[in-house]
């Protein structure tokens, strides 16, 4: 799902960088300016020397692009580096204030509404958990929301709101019996159109609408630690465990925007009574059946949502989980990589960090122990961005189609 329903308004997002690569002078000079841009994102910082010997632009046409996006307030000047020759260098960063993003997560738990900054900072965030998500309640907490986010952006920087991006499952409504909601009442998801009703209530900004564990790859891949690969398979693991692709330093949406549909990966399930069964990923390394195994263990499976940060009031459980969803990730992995050889596996999810550590570990245990034989071996490690992936990716679907490279961008016109 991909769709981008126009802004009009006050205070419309900044234009900037908008327009693509092309032939046209225009079009090269904004393609060098969302290059330096990503190039000065993944690096941190750079010099002026540095990033004409990174793209292959002149020093004169670097400086003329810095002093212009310097003075658009994207960039901040840094204090002077002194080498052995020459002048001091000047390290140029994205300025924090130079653009925002709204993302909306709507997730089968719960939902996110954030405001972040270039840097990909959270400077104000509201939350509401259900048993199940229904569109006119998500669209009302949005609604009611919004004023306190907007709250947090000086009125004088309001105009670089680029836009809201939403990071959400798709059909939703195939998942019931899973979730045990009542028969049908997901299936008001089929014909509600998000971006349109964002769009009817907050017409100012651009709206769009991406799948949320691809959204939260996209942002392990832009804020995190995942640029440090070149390819990479990324497991995000929600209510529902999901994923995405990397490849050559790009995120992989596929023909329809679906690649990454990691939870739908075939694994040999170990059931209570010893018998074995072939599942789907999504069925074991999800943390609805964490959720489950808290009931039944006679405790409330909310604490999961109420205590993002902490659960350790569920140790045993949550022991009995880890060692199930890690056993069902490490064959997930050899499946993967019986594919493309990817560089490392990354996984994250919307646990507390001491969780994901703790799933990373078991799940590198029960791999070493696997039949690898005509694999090319991959680092499992950590993801870096935490439970808050999904929507910084959705929070940064505005900011990467305004200022991000043409192939580092998610959605198409």
């Amino acid at each position: 799902m991909d769709e981008t329903a126009p802004g009009a308004g006050a205070n419309p997002p900044v234009t900037l960088m908008g327009g693509s690569r092309g032939t046209t002078q225009t079009g090269v000079r904004l393609y060098n300016e969302r290059l330096i841009l990503s190039l000065i994102r993944r690096h941190r910082s750079l010099a002026k020397v540095e990033i004409a010997r990174l793209t292959g632009l002149s020093t004169q046409t670097t400086t003329v692009i810095i002093n212009r996006l310097e003075a658009d307030g994207l960039l901040l000047a840094g204090e002077p580096q002194r080498g052995r020759i020459g002048q001091p260098s000047v390290p140029y960063s994205l300025n924090p204030d130079g653009a925002f993003g709204l993302g909306l997560m709507i997730g089968r738990r719960s939902s996110d509404l954030v405001l972040m900054d270039f840097i990909a900072g959270i400077r104000a965030r509201r939350r509401t958990i259900y048993a199940f998500p229904l569109p006119e309640d998500i669209m009302a907490f949005a609604e009611r929301e919004m004023p306190n986010l907007l709250a947090a952006v000086p009125e004088n920087l309001q105009g670089r709101i680029s836009g809201i991006g939403v990071a959400m499952p798709f059909e939703l409504w195939n998942w019931e019996a899973d979730l045990q909601t009542p028969p049908g009442v997901l299936g008001r998801w089929r014909d509600f159109n998000v971006a349109t009703e964002l769009s009817r209530r907050f017409g100012t900004w651009p709206i769009r609408v991406h799948n949320d564990a691809t959204s939260a790859c996209a942002a392990e891949l832009t804020f995190g630690a995942g640029a440090t690969y070149r390819d990479f398979a990324y497991f995000y693991v929600g209510t529902f465990v999901g994923g995405g692709i990397v490849l050559n330093g790009s995120l992989f949406p596929g023909r329809s925007g679906n690649a990454g549909a990691l939870g739908s990966l075939p694994i040999m399930r170990r059931e209570e009574s010893g018998e074995t069964s072939l599942q789907q990923l999504i069925r074991t390394a999800s943390i609805y059946r964490l959720e489950r195994r808290l009931i039944a263990a006679g405790l409330r499976g909310t604490e999961i949502w109420l205590s993002p940060d902490d659960w350790s009031s569920f140790e045993e459980p949550l022991e009995a989980w880890i060692a199930e969803a890690a056993e069902a990730l490490a064959q997930a992995i050899a499946a993967l990589l019986a594919v493309i050889d990817f560089e490392a596996i990354v996984i994250d999810g919307a646990f507390p960090a001491d969780v994901r550590r703790r799933l990373v570990e078991r799940t590198n245990l029960q791999w070493a122990h696997m039949d690898r034989q005509g694999l090319t071996d991959a680092v499992v490690v950590e993801g870096s961005v935490g439970r808050d992936a999904r929507a910084i990716g959705g929070a940064a679907l505005p900011l990467l189609a305004t200022f991000a490279r043409d192939h580092d961008v998610l959605f198409k016109e």
